[in-house]
């Protein structure tokens, strides 16, 4: 079996993130506009790939006011990388329906290899006849590690923002046209 490509569906899918806020909670956001295409071999998932872009402008944690403070240089500078990359590098099977997908992650014009642990969650057809497969993953990196390095002091210790971010992706994808089945 050939390798097959998979468009992302953003209108059901999702990036989400979270992030330490003054060491006690977590803020919780998510980015509204992205795009992207699993190829995928199901006999030889080494042979497999996923390249995702993600609009920097597009970060939502439902307060306007931080958002707009991570849209500035003291975090994303949107105007100066208007986008986040993620390029696989290595697909590898583990348990069950289990992946190890490792890529090159670049925010900010840095680029630092992650490991996203993921899961096929299935595949089926929606009631228009299009094939489509369901994925999750998640991991987490270190925000100063991509120039993210803006924080405030606590008076009573600690920083206002965490350094570690834990990202959750969800991701149903329709299979490209000229692939699907006749």
């Amino acid at each position: 079996m050939a390798t097959t490509t998979w468009n992302l569906d953003t209108t059901h899918s999702g990036v989400h993130f979270s992030v330490r806020h003054m060491v006690i909670s977590k803020v919780r956001g998510s980015f509204r506009k992205f795009s992207g295409a699993v190829s995928l071999d199901e006999q030889n998932v080494s042979a497999s790939s996923v390249a995702v872009t993600i609009e920097t402008g597009s970060i939502d944690t439902g307060v306007e006011q931080r958002d707009t403070h991570l849209r500035s240089p003291d975090f994303f500078d949107v105007e100066k990388f208007p986008s986040i990359t993620f390029q696989s590098t290595k697909v590898e099977k583990t348990s069950g329906n289990g992946l190890k997908v490792t890529g090159n992650l670049t925010i900010r014009d840095i680029t630092r290899e992650v490991v996203l642990e993921a899961e096929q969650l299935g595949v089926g057809k929606d009631p228009w006849g299009n094939a489509r497969a369901a994925f999750e993953a998640k991991t987490s990196v270190d925000r100063r590690d991509f120039g993210l390095t803006w924080n405030q002091a606590l008076e009573a210790g600690g920083v206002l923002v965490g350094e570690k971010i834990e990202i959750a992706i969800e991701v149903q994808a329709v299979k490209a046209q000229g692939e699907q089945a006749a």
